[in-house]
C-alpha cells in the first residue's frame, strides 16, 4: 500500500520507546517502509568555559548513543535496515524539525503506561510533537500492537476528522479490515432539559457524519459499523474501543497549534492517555 514509506521513530532509551521501534518493523514488513531512529541529547545549560565541559558532554551523549546502539542491535536481529540520528537540543523540536526536513510520512512514539502520571501528556515530548508537527503521529502504548483488522475512527464533521476517516478507510481496504465509525454528542446533561430539540438536532447531525463516512467506506468495499454516542467524548471513544476490541484508534488533528493550544485538556490528549491500543493522529 505504501501509505507510510518514510517513518521516523523517536526513542529515549525506555522500554516503551523500544517497543514502539519493534512495532515500526511491522511497517517495514508490510509496506516496505524506510525507518530512521532518532534519539536526542538535551541542551547543555552549564558554563561552556569550564574545563570539564568535554566530560559533561560525553556523559550527556552516552544515553543517546546507547539507545541508538540498542536500536541497531534490534534491527539487525530482525534483519531490518535502519538509519540512526542523534539530535541535540529540545527533544520535540529536534523530532519535528527532522520530520519536516526529510519529509517523513509518520512519526512513531511510545507511551509508557497507565498510571496517572504517565497519562499526563501535557507538556511532554509526545504532546509537543503532536501539537507542532505536520506529520501523522502513531502513539503506541507499552505492551500493545498496532493492527489494521479492526479500526475505530472518531469523527466530528471537521475536515480534520474527514482526513482521518480517509486514512482509516485506506488501511481497512488494504488489509481487509473492518471499520468502526463513531461520532459523539458531548454536552452537559442539563442542556437536554433546557433545549431538547437542540439536543435532538445534535444527535441527528452526528448520525449524518457517521452515515457519510459509512457510505464512503462501504463504497470502497470496507465492512463498516456506525455508532453515535452521547457522553464525554474521550470516554465514549475509549469505551467503544474496548467493547469492539479495536486494534487502533484513528483521530484527526489540526496542524501546528502553537504552545497555548497544545492538547491542553483536549479529547486527543485524553484518548492517547487512556487508550488500550495504539492511537494514530492524522494531520489534516
Amino acid at each position: 500500500m505504501g501509505k507510510y514509506r518514510k517513518i521516523l521513530v523517536a526513542i529515549d532509551g525506555s522500554a516503551s520507546g523500544f517497543h514502539a521501534l519493534r512495532e515500526s518493523f511491522r511497517f517495514v514488513e508490510n509496506e516496505k517502509s524506510w525507518v530512521t531512529v532518532v534519539s536526542v541529547i538535551p541542551p547543555y545549560l552549564g558554563d561552556l568555559d569550564t574545563t570539564a565541559v568535554g566530560n559533561v558532554m560525553a556523559s550527556m551523549r552516552k544515553p543517546c548513543e546507547d539507545a541508538l546502539a540498542e536500536a541497531k542491535r534490534m534491527a539487525d536481529e530482525s534483519r531490518i535496515m535502519i538509519r540512526t540520528a542523534c539530535g541535540e537540543g529540545e527533544t520535540h523540536e529536534q523530532i519535528v524539525d527532522l520530520a519536516d526536513a526529510e519529509n517523513f510520512d509518520l512519526i512513531i512514539m511510545g507511551r509508557r503506561g497507565h498510571n496517572r502520571l504517565e497519562r499526563a501528556l501535557v507538556g511532554s515530548v509526545t504532546a509537543r510533537v503532536i501539537g507542532y508537527s505536520r506529520t501523522d503521529v502513531l502513539v503506541v502504548p507499552k505492551d500493545t500492537h498496532a493492527g489494521w483488522k479492526n479500526i475505530l475512527v472518531a469523527i466530528d464533521g471537521s475536515r480534520f476528522s474527514e482526513a482521518a476517516a480517509e486514512k482509516a478507510i485506506d488501511f481497512a481496504r488494504a488489509y481487509g479490515g473492518d471499520l468502526i465509525v463513531v461520532s459523539v454528542v458531548d454536552v452537559p446533561a442539563e442542556f437536554y432539559g433546557e433545549a431538547p430539540e437542540a439536543w435532538d438536532n445534535l444527535v441527528i447531525r452526528a448520525k449524518g457524519f457517521v452515515d457519510k463516512i459509512k457510505q464512503q467506506a462501504e463504497a470502497s468495499g470496507v465492512r463498516t459499523q456506525g455508532f453515535v454516542r452521547e457522553a464525554e467524548t474521550w470516554q465514549a471513544i475509549i469505551d467503544l474501543s474496548e467493547k469492539q476490541k479495536a486494534d487502533i484508534i484513528v483521530m484527526g488533528s489540526h496542524g501546528r497549534t502553537g504552545l497555548k493550544r497544545l492538547l491542553m485538556g483536549s479529547v486527543t490528549e485524553k484518548v492517547i492517555g487512556h487508550a488500550p491500543c495504539p492511537v494514530l493522529v492524522v494531520k489534516g
